[in-house]
């Protein structure tokens, strides 16, 4: 019986290493494929130029709030478009657009998400987009200091968000692929988004600043 068992610990023993060694060297391939398809694919200022959709299934619209002083609640919007027009050799006439649906907001809990609709937040019905439109983009390194006008709930503030570049490459088919994220913070009471339950000490349940999350893939069209 020890015999056996003794066997039976080998042939595990065996197979791990077997399973360790394959993954070692399937990774290392991986890995080497990926640097070597790769290696070579820095863009001109040429082809790096133009317009861009940004892809929505690899791209997050988010936002942040405090609740009670004591955590951050997290949403997003599922319907959205944007297009970044992009400017190689002179990066200061670039664009950014993009526009979000109010009705998509997405908390993760279906009764808030329909409170947000209302007249107390969002009022999508009246008004059902949330957009921002660049009106200025200054270069500062890897990152843009892009201003412009954002609007929410009818109500047009000009804002400066500093987008960071994550990358442009080409991709597998020979298309133009441009990565970008930003985040920004605005005063929800700017735009008349007021509602909240007051907390004993007279402070509202939640904050009046929102944290904006962009995280954004486009392809060039």
């Amino acid at each position: 019986m020890k015999l056996r068992l003794l066997s039976l610990g080998a042939i595990f023993t065996l197979f791990a290493l077997a399973l360790v060694s394959f993954n070692t060297s399937g990774a290392s391939f991986r890995a080497e494929e990926f640097a070597a398809r790769f290696a070579d694919n820095k863009l001109t200022p040429e082809e790096s130029s133009g317009s861009y959709d940004v892809d929505a299934k690899h791209s997050y619209i988010g936002f942040r709030i405090t609740h009670l002083g004591l955590t951050e609640i997290l949403g997003s919007f599922r319907d959205f478009t944007g297009t970044i027009s992009y400017d190689g050799k002179d990066v200061s006439k670039s664009s950014v657009n993009f526009t979000a649906k109010a009705t998509s907001v997405d908390t993760g809990v279906d009764a808030r998400d329909n409170h947000l609709r209302t007249a107390d937040f969002f009022e999508v019905e009246k008004y059902p987009d949330l957009t921002f439109k660049s009106t200025k983009v200054v270069k500062k390194g890897d990152k843009w200091d892009v201003t412009g006008d954002f609007t929410l709930k009818g109500v047009t503030k000009q804002i400066t968000i500093p987008f960071t570049v994550n990358g442009m490459m080409k991709d597998a088919k020979g298309g133009v692929k441009m990565g970008v994220s930003a985040q920004a913070m605005i005063n929800r009471q700017d735009y008349g988004v007021k509602w909240g339950n007051k907390l004993p000490d007279g402070t509202l349940a939640l904050s009046d600043i929102v944290k904006i999350d962009l995280q954004l893939e486009a392809g060039k069209k």
